[in-house]
């Protein structure tokens, strides 16, 4: 099967790819824009993000995956440990220490 795996709305191009392990489908990392950030605890915020190791889900009902945060001037990156299957920018990265959700954050790419 082929997926979707980028699209040029200025050349209208849509870029796809092979079988399940093709590297535009399975991605190391994300990006949240800072406005895009949104915490649940008061007990959070940037600063204290960066550099932390936390939990993350990507999916509904996917499994917790293990990662950690890194603030830049452009956005907030997740580096996962393991690779995940299709990051999807405008869905939601929901960010948890053991089981408690402490922000989230919409997918930019």
């Amino acid at each position: 099967p082929s997926f979707v795996i980028g699209l040029d709305v200025t050349t209208n191009t849509v870029y796809t790819g092979q079988k399940d392990e093709h590297p535009g489908l399975n991605r190391w990392a994300l990006r949240i824009k800072l406005d895009d950030v949104h915490f649940v605890s008061s007990r959070y915020d940037l600063d204290k993000l960066n550099g932390m190791e936390c939990n993350i889900r990507i999916r509904y009902r996917q499994p917790l995956q293990k990662g950690g945060l890194h603030v830049l001037n452009d956005g907030l990156y997740v580096l996962f440990d393991k690779r995940q299957r299709g990051i999807t920018p405008g869905q939601f990265a929901a960010f948890y220490l053991d089981e408690e959700l402490f922000a989230s954050g919409i997918i930019a790419d």
